[in-house]
């Protein structure tokens, strides 16, 4: 077993990622900027080192200073969390060139899955559906155009490396390809160091379905149900729930399969999760993420399995000690992502200082966060500021019980968009469990309509 972890990583899932090793007698060393040296990693960890100022490029993007640490410190393993560094092979190769062990999948893996144009074919040669777009990378506008032409428009261009909705642009019409060719190619050269593009169609109204998968290096491999995450803002994140709701046993097995069956196709070793495109009854590979998931905590809340504890255990070398016939979905488990954020202004970030916090408790309920009274949301990185989570043995139960969570949360010293989530919560097409991608772009002017009349309400009072 790993007997010390550099955590490269900062925020809520470094935090997650330390008690799991606490509770496996795993030393920590937490990793952190000029800008984190009050976070409670930093606080909590068997040992911290500083990696550099607040810019991320010259801390948690430092490569070189992150492997420095590690081997300064006496580590044997290196758990990246979730963005930074987590999806770059050259910083998995590095890390085992150096004798530590990169808690995830290999570089080679990673490259396989990485690239958006390259995983699609091998989904292909899996046997796993893959939505109709460009055969490879489109290179030229020519090249998008003919592609578009080929599978129809609506088309989305997309960055080969991208993630975190950036690298992507909509074309209605061959008059839109020019534009959003060079845009997107610029933010995706700007946020991935590769400008590499392809071109799929767009399946207009779609429900958002990823499924958790694990798999260890003997070669097992098992799926551990599916989460919906189709409430999104800019291709955005905002809630999530596990299991996703009104899909048929049959699509979920099928689902859950090929899931199984791309993991085995990139030699995929660690938690993934494998982003699929629902349109009715099919269902369409969209991208595989090789990392821990921003949402993972509903997963384990209905299958009660602890996905950072399962990394730890692969990287360590340890087999599976979960059979597919073991997993178990039990109940409903929904999350909202509490942004330091300000949906009257356009989403526009503002962070600052906590003056007062309360988080919510109770049975089934679970809060991820790094914020503390007094503490400082940064504004250098993202603005996740909490992650609420609910489970009961119904989705309504869940549902209710969130409501009441979100009713208790209290965060005072910057807006945040905890009152849209609530408004989110009792609107009839998501406590229907009938919403799709296109959920927010059709109803977000009546929730801020309904969250502007209770401001005003509670002003009055």
């Amino acid at each position: 077993m790993l007997r010390r972890v550099l955590i490269a990583n900062r925020g809520e899932i470094a935090l997650r990622i330390l008690r799991a090793c606490r509770e496996m007698e795993i030393e920590t060393v937490a990793a952190y900027s000029e800008a984190d040296a009050e976070a409670l990693p930093v606080q909590l960890a068997t040992e911290a080192v500083c990696v550099g100022p607040a810019r991320a490029a010259d801390s948690y993007l430092n490569q070189g200073a992150l492997l420095t640490a590690a081997l300064a410190t006496g580590c044997d393993g290196v758990h990246p969390g979730y963005g930074f560094l987590s999806e770059n092979p050259d910083f998995a190769d590095a890390c085992a060139a150096a004798g530590l062990v990169f808690i995830g999948p290999s570089g080679d893996a990673i490259r396989k899955a990485g690239s958006k144009s390259a995983a699609r074919d091998l989904m292909k040669a899996a046997g796993v559906p893959v939505t109709p777009g460009s055969d490879g990378p489109v290179s030229s506008v020519a090249a998008a155009l003919a592609a578009a032409g080929a599978v129809g428009y609506p088309v989305l261009l997309k960055a080969s490396s991208g993630g975190g909705g950036r690298g992507i642009r909509r074309c209605d019409g061959p008059e839109d390809l020019p534009g959003a060719f060079a845009g997107a190619k610029a933010e995706a050269a700007a946020c991935f160091g590769n400008d590499e593009m392809y071109l799929e169609k767009l399946v207009l109204r779609p429900r958002h379905v990823e499924v958790q998968i694990l798999a260890d290096r003997q070669g097992n491999a098992i799926y551990l149900g599916d989460r919906d995450c189709s409430v999104q803002r800019r291709n955005q994140k905002l809630i999530e729930e596990a299991p996703a709701p009104g899909l048929s046993p049959e699509l979920r097995r099928a689902m859950g399969q090929a899931a199984v069956r791309a993991a085995k196709a990139v030699g995929y070793e660690g938690a993934g999760t494998v982003e699929f495109l629902v349109d009715g009854k099919k269902f369409y590979f969209m991208e595989m993420n090789t990392r821990i998931q921003v949402e993972h905590g509903v997963t384990e809340l209905v299958t009660g399995v602890d996905l950072v504890r399962q990394q730890l255990r692969i990287a360590s070398g340890r087999p599976l000690d979960i059979r597919q016939e073991d997993v178990r979905v039990r109940g409903c488990a929904i999350e909202c992502r509490i942004n330091a954020e300000d949906p009257e202004k356009e989403f526009h970030p503002c962070p600052g200082k906590v003056e007062f916090l309360h988080f919510p408790g109770g049975a089934g309920v679970r809060v991820d966060s790094c914020l503390y009274n007094g503490c400082t949301l940064s504004p250098y990185y993202d603005s996740l500021a909490a992650k609420l989570m609910a489970h009961g043995a119904t989705r309504l139960e869940a549902i209710r019980k969130l409501r009441r969570c979100l009713e208790e949360f209290t965060l005072e010293g910057f807006p945040t968009n905890a009152e849209l989530s609530y408004e989110i919560l009792y609107h009839p097409a998501f406590a229907r469990g009938r919403y799709t991608t296109a959920f927010l772009d059709e109803h977000l002017p009546e929730l801020l309509d309904f969250s502007r009349r209770a401001g005003e309400r509670e002003a009055e009072l």
